[in-house]
């Protein structure tokens, strides 16, 4: 899976600390920490028709990432509000866009480690494109990373962090192997989730998550929780083996940039006989119905 270049996004501007540069134009300092040591947090959003699904509990997460990392100073909610409807606004956005706001601890004295060499206050990213869900709807083929996600002693998952070497060498893993995506396991073994989405299986008609021990509390997958029951749809969260996983009647993945993505095969075993499972269409219905409908709407004006 190769996510593709969209011409609308030739001219687009993004946001660093307010102010707005051209795609082409830099506007990272060589001292941020960001740069320095992927000393930052990270939230993915999707706008749909004027709301952005989500936003508090993204900026929930970006706030709790951010203090536990002990940053100096974070901005309000209003703050990165502010400068998200600036950016969108500039690029006369609407629908179909994917946001990545990043918060880094901000510029250093001099190059280093040390949190103490930064005196003047965080860095806030802002980059908006254009960019429809990136997963094809015929569904996708994982494969076994070799690579573990590290335990909670090792690095805090509840943290939203940019150190993402991790995610990445699993990828890496997924291209050679002609895949779309790598599922990782915990270092028990269990299955966590793949390089960039949560997953979801069906076992016995009981659609099963595993526990975030090791990875993030994913935002979509909470909410394809919410909506399970509210539907009527028996859900568990529990330690799920790569065993169930490769036996599962249906497999998913979830996350904002992708939203609800069937997956047909993993390490070459067929998955709902190699097809878009029943459930997962349903739920891919039903969730983005409600992204639509539940987005906390921001004041942009619609295309004429």
């Amino acid at each position: 899976m190769l996510q593709r270049y969209d011409e609308r996004n030739a001219d687009l501007k993004y946001s660093v600390n307010g102010v707005l540069r051209h795609r082409d134009e830099p506007g990272i300092s060589p001292f941020d920490s960001v740069v320095q040591g992927g000393d930052a947090v990270w939230e993915g959003l999707r706008l749909y028709r004027g709301r952005v699904f989500g936003l508090t509990e993204h900026l929930d997460r970006l706030r709790r990432s951010a203090v536990a990392l002990g940053f100096a100073a974070v901005p309000t909610h209003e703050e990165i509000t502010e400068a998200l409807v600036a950016t969108l606004a500039a690029n006369n956005m609407w629908d179909g866009v994917h946001v990545r706001l990043t918060l880094t601890r901000g510029v250093k004295l001099t190059s280093g480690m040390d949190p103490r060499l930064n005196t003047g206050g965080g860095t806030l990213i802002v980059l908006a494109e254009h960019k429809p869900p990136v997963y094809e709807t015929t569904g996708l083929r994982l494969i076994t990373s070799s690579t573990r996600r590290p335990a909670p002693d090792v690095l805090d998952p509840k943290i939203h962090h940019n150190n993402l070497l991790n995610s990445i060498l699993a990828k890496i893993e997924a291209n050679v192997a002609g895949a779309d995506d790598a599922l990782m396991l915990d270092a028990r073994g269990f299955v966590a989730e793949t390089n960039a989405t949560h997953l979801f299986a069906v076992l016995d008609g009981v659609l099963t998550t595993p526990h975030t021990v090791a990875c993030p509390e994913g935002i979509t997958r909470q909410t394809v929780l919410n909506l399970a029951a509210e539907h009527g749809i028996p859900s568990a969260v529990r330690d799920v083996s790569l065993t169930e996983f490769h036996t599962a009647a249906e497999v998913f993945c979830t996350g904002t940039m992708g939203e609800l993505a069937a997956v047909v095969a993993i390490d070459g075993r067929p998955i709902a006989g190699g097809e878009v499972g029943k459930l997962t269409s349903r739920l891919a219905g039903i969730y983005q119905s409600h992204a639509y409908a539940a987005g906390e709407p921001l004041p942009l004006a619609p295309p004429a």
